[in-house]
């Protein structure tokens, strides 16, 4: 599973005063406990007004890079922030996101083309978000035809099929799992992503509906996250999926992890 740390984002309260504060410190400790947990990429929202948004991630950028070298996900909802934002990065890292909404998609795609550069890409577009099976597929081939019209490939993307609250769904994550299941089908080696707490919105205990929901989407094929890597009892439970999914030969991850005390009451040796 590739996670994306989703710690730093200013829709924190605690983040969100840690960056009017310009507070360095707190930033720099998030980013390293998150890649020393075993994040992939750390993700970087300023959640700012617009007029502010690119100068903060510039700064926030910085302080991640300065403490890891993990890959920066740069994460707004405006496409032209996200293609400006690119160049405050050292390495190519994930694009968090583009859809069919709009020019987003014709903005990032052609200038990541030739690149290392990975995209999250919603299964939304201009008209309502996608809500069935055929619709989510719909918008994806979508997408996929401007990949190839870009020439990026499958394996540098990730499909998040948009999540909604579990409590206004008729089907629960049914039709999800379907779609997930398809596009792991036509695409084998394309990553599939998505918020794990969005499904629990408005529910009591939601640790409970979001790990129950990582593990099914797993099974269907999801092997990217937005999630808090520093949540030991989530961790815990995706090295155990991976292992019980035959994704993990001999469980060496699941073993080397509870040793590196990624997950467990306490650290062993």
């Amino acid at each position: 599973m590739l996670i994306i740390g989703e710690k730093i984002n200013g829709s924190i309260p605690s983040v969100a005063r840690g960056i009017a504060e310009k507070n360095g410190d707190m930033i720099r400790d998030l980013a390293k406990r998150q890649a020393d947990a075993g994040a992939a990429f750390i993700d970087v929202c300023a959640s700012v007004p617009p007029s502010a948004e690119l100068e903060t991630l510039h700064w926030l950028i910085d302080m991640v890079q300065s403490v890891t070298d993990r890959p920066i996900a740069i994460d707004s909802p405006s496409a032209h922030i996200c293609a400006e934002a690119i160049r405050f990065c050292k390495r190519p890292g994930l694009i968090n996101s583009v859809s069919m909404e709009g020019d987003k998609i014709d903005k990032i795609f052609p200038l990541i083309a030739d690149t290392s550069w990975e995209c999250i890409a919603l299964l939304c577009d201009d008209t309502e978000i996608s809500k069935t099976v055929e619709k989510r597929l719909s918008v994806f081939e979508k997408i996929m035809q401007k990949a190839q019209e870009y020439r990026i490939p499958a394996n540098r993307l990730h499909i998040d099929p948009l999540v909604q609250m579990l409590c206004t769904s008729e089907d629960g994550i049914l039709s999800i799992l379907e779609a997930l299941r398809e596009i792991k089908k036509r695409y084998p080696k394309i990553h599939i992503t998505g918020g794990a707490s969005n499904i629990s919105f408005n529910l009591p205990m939601r640790r409970y509906i979001n790990q129950g929901f990582i593990v099914l989407s797993m099974s269907a094929g999801m092997d990217s996250a937005i999630l808090d890597p520093l949540n030991r009892d989530l961790m815990g439970l995706i090295y155990a999926a991976e292992a019980l999914l035959g994704q993990d030969e001999f469980c060496m991850e699941y073993i080397g992890a509870f040793r590196a005390g990624l997950f467990g009451n306490e650290k062993r040796s």
